[in-house]
């Protein structure tokens, strides 16, 4: 990968996932729903899934650089 789109990629990824986790913390500490009409257990696992799962693309994208 060029080093040009593995940053960009890196980046977008990095922060799309600590702001997906920061959100689902930040809702369940509140008592707060994560989805509305959806087990909240079952909301929350996906939410953080998605979230590290995010991360772990981005830090991927990093290791491509040259």
């Amino acid at each position: 990968m060029e080093t040009g789109p593995a940053i960009f990629a890196g980046v977008v990824f990095a922060l799309f996932g600590a702001g997906l986790l920061t959100w689902t913390v930040v809702r369940l500490q509140r008592r707060e729903p994560v989805a509305h009409g959806v087990s909240p257990v079952a909301s929350a696992t996906l939410a953080g899934l998605a979230a590290l799962t995010a991360l772990v693309v981005g830090a991927w994208c990093f290791t491509r650089l040259r």
